[in-house]
C-alpha cells in the first residue's frame, strides 16, 4: 500500500506503462514486423509531398506539368492510409470509444480485449473475401489472363490494380494480426 502512494506520489501510475514507440507486447513478433514496415510508407508520404511541390513549381513556374504526378501521390497516399490501419492495429492505438472500458475493472477489461480482438479478426477476414473478389476482377480478365486494371488516364498506370491487392494483403494480416491478439489476450499475455 505504501509503495502504490509513494508511486501515485511521484508520479507513477498502477498500471505498467508501455513503449509508445513500439508495438504492444500482445501484437507479438508480427506486430514488431508491422511496426518496422512503417517507416517505408511514412516515406512514401514524403515522397509523395515531394511530387506534389515538385508538380507545382512545373505547372506554375515553367508551364509543364507532367502526366503522372497526380496518380503518383494518389497511389502513395492510399497504400499509406491502407498500411496505417494495420500500422494502428499492432500497436493498439486505434480509435475505440472507452466510456465504458475504462470504468470496468481489469478483469472485464482482459474479456473486451479478447472479444473485440475476435469480432475485429472475423471482420477482417470477411473484408479480405471481398477483396479477394475485387482482386479477381481488377488483376485478371475473364479468360483468366492475368492483366492489372488501369486508371484509364493518359498516363494509364495499374495503381488502381495495385492499390486492390495491396489492400487485400493488409486485410490478411489483419486479421492474423486480431488472431494473435485474440490468443494473447485470452492467455493473460502482458
Amino acid at each position: 500500500m505504501a509503495e502504490a502512494e509513494d508511486n501515485i506520489e511521484h508520479g507513477a501510475s498502477e498500471t505498467p506503462q508501455r513503449n509508445e514507440g513500439a508495438p504492444i507486447p500482445q501484437a507479438g513478433p508480427l506486430g514488431r514486423i508491422i511496426s518496422q514496415g512503417g517507416i517505408v510508407f511514412a516515406l512514401g508520404i514524403v515522397a509523395a509531398a515531394a511530387i506534389l511541390i515538385q508538380e507545382v513549381v512545373l505547372r506554375y513556374f515553367f508551364n509543364a506539368p507532367t502526366t503522372w504526378a497526380h496518380e503518383t501521390t494518389i497511389f502513395l497516399s492510399g497504400i499509406a492510409f491502407l498500411y496505417g490501419g494495420l500500422y494502428c492495429v499492432s500497436r493498439d492505438s486505434h480509435i475505440r470509444v472507452v466510456l465504458i472500458y475504462d470504468a470496468i475493472p481489469p478483469r472485464a477489461r482482459r474479456g473486451f480485449d479478447v472479444l473485440i480482438s475476435f469480432i475485429c479478426a472475423l471482420s477482417s477476414a470477411m473484408f479480405a473475401y471481398a477483396a479477394w473478389i475485387m482482386v479477381g476482377r481488377a488483376a485478371f480478365t475473364p479468360s483468366g489472363e492475368f492483366r492489372l486494371e488501369r486508371s484509364g488516364s493518359a498516363w494509364n498506370p495499374a495503381f488502381p490494380g495495385m492499390m486492390k491487392i495491396f489492400l487485400l494483403i493488409v486485410l490478411v494480416v489483419m486479421a492474423v494480426q486480431f488472431l494473435i491478439l485474440t490468443i494473447n489476450y485470452a492467455r493473460g499475455k502482458r
